[in-house]
């Protein structure tokens, strides 16, 4: 959504070519450092409430445990997961499968509807950025127009302290940062593990720790909006799901164009008989976008939906007596056409492939077996024939205890009489590891179907079955004759 290529009256602005070119680079493609004014505003409360919610679940995450395991866990290197205290494993692949796409149909209804709402309310690296490092930095160095004053300033004992002061910081925050990330990743015993005992004895997980904090470090102290621009895929993605009933941060042109400054002597009754309309071309939605966009140049890919350029337009209307929301939320049909939000076909759709996946992961999750079993016949083993006139054949079972507990199993044949035996006796798999023993099944030659033989197991815990296990049973080939 754009607001048309025009120009009206004093305003002298390009409409037509600001798609042109970054507004983080001049035209040699150098970096333009931006320095974005601190915003005020009811969204901008609203942001730093939700950031403190959310900051504090991201930090206090990885302490949080239910039934013994952590809250959120995701161990490519050892693939093992916990979600909600659940332990996922790679056997669990179809529950991932499902998420995945759970995952990228959200992200479809949820821009479809709302735009980029994600980036600027929610998504880690703007709440980091604008709640976190932005505020140190204008503590340290004050605000925009002062930073731009020290940094135009040539070098002195007093710069140089504030400069390497707030990069300290940064820095701090950063492998307090990665720290954190890693314990998602590890967990926070071991990672508690690394930092107190020998480091010799951690190279790795050191490694990983150091290589975190750096990158950390560059995103925020100097890479800063271009990760948006540059690296995250979602800008673009946008412009494939949004439409004209899309709710973004829009600038209403219809109400502000002709831009033009307002004057004291000029009555605002006037001035729209002079076809200028409410933007006073005062440029204060540009001075606080952290990305460095102008929204009166319509929806922009390097649009994160912040608000600030709406609450710095609504302070604005607010002196000049003008009603707010020259800027606000606001989609292309409702400006244009008066339109109110609503529900598309569209969004009925996606919802419909939204609830079906929710459910069917919701299903899959409840009746998730808590042991996965893998029966084989031992390898080069043949049947043989008992005293007794039996049939036995050797079989090998590999169970993986998806909890954290121990859970002591028994076997049991389901579709045929016979004989089960655990050689090794009592079967006892720890919590969240794999154990293996070998199986004996002695069957009477009149049960046997002529060379093979369908077996089902049962394998149970406290009594209930909790896992069934299919294989085949080798005998003669023809049956019945000792």
């Amino acid at each position: 959504m754009s607001a048309p290529d025009q120009k009206g009256g004093a305003q002298n602005v390009n409409w037509g070519n600001f798609r042109d070119h970054l507004a983080t680079a001049d035209k040699e493609g150098r970096r333009q450092w931006i320095y974005a004014r601190k915003p005020k505003g009811r969204f901008y409360n609203w942001r730093t409430y939700g950031s403190w919610l959310l900051l504090g679940i991201l930090f206090i995450g990885p302490f949080i445990r239910i039934h013994g395991n952590p809250l959120l866990m995701l161990n490519i290197v050892e693939r093992r997961f916990s979600i909600l205290g659940k332990i996922l494993w790679p056997q669990d692949m179809a529950i991932f499968a499902v998420a995945l796409l759970l995952y990228f149909m959200s992200i479809i209804i949820f821009t479809t509807a709302f735009g980029r709402l994600w980036c600027g309310w929610a998504c880690p690296q703007t709440l980091l950025l604008e709640m976190v490092f932005r505020k140190i930095e204008y503590l340290i160095e004050g605000s925009a127009a002062e930073q731009r004053v020290l940094a135009a300033a040539p070098w002195s004992k007093q710069k140089i302290a504030r400069k390497v002061f707030k990069q300290v910081t940064f820095f701090g925050l950063s492998l307090l940062i990665a720290n954190t990330l890693l314990s998602y990743v590890i967990g926070i015993d071991k990672l508690f593990q690394i930092i107190s005992d020998d480091p010799r004895r951690h190279l790795v997980g050191l490694g990983f720790m150091v290589t975190f904090t750096v990158l950390f470090y560059l995103l925020f102290a100097r890479f800063r909006e271009q990760a948006c621009t540059f690296i995250c895929p979602y800008g673009r993605f946008q412009s494939a799901v949004i439409d004209d009933n899309s709710l973004v941060v829009a600038y209403d042109y219809k109400r502000g164009e002709n831009r033009s400054p307002a004057r004291r002597s000029q009555s605002w009754d006037l001035r729209l008989t002079e076809g200028f309309g409410d933007c006073v071309n005062c440029r204060a939605c540009v001075s606080v976008c952290p990305t460095g966009i102008d929204i009166r140049n319509g929806t922009q890919m390097e649009c994160v939906n912040c608000t600030a350029c709406i609450d710095a337009c609504d302070s604005i209307m607010d002196k000049i007596k003008r009603p707010r929301g020259l800027i606000r939320y606001a989609s292309l049909n409702s400006i244009e056409k008066g339109e109110r939000f609503k529900f598309t076909s569209r969004m009925a759709w996606y919802s419909v492939v939204l609830v079906a996946l929710t459910s069917l992961l919701v299903f899959l999750i409840f009746t998730r077996s808590d042991v996965d079993a893998t029966l084989l016949r031992a390898p080069g083993a043949l049947f043989q024939r008992t005293p007794a006139g039996t049939i036995e054949n050797l079989y090998t079972i590999k169970v993986v205890n998806k909890t954290s507990r121990d859970i002591p199993l028994e076997l049991k044949l389901e579709n045929i009489k016979g004989t089960l035996k655990l050689m090794g006796g009592a079967f006892t798999v720890p919590g969240e590891q794999l154990a293996q023993t070998s199986i004996l099944i002695d069957l009477a030659p009149e049960d046997l179907k002529p060379g093979r033989t369908q077996l089902e197991i049962g394998i149970y815990a406290n009594g209930k079955r909790v896992e069934t296990v299919e294989t085949v049973f080798i005998g003669p080939r023809t049956t019945g004759a000792n």
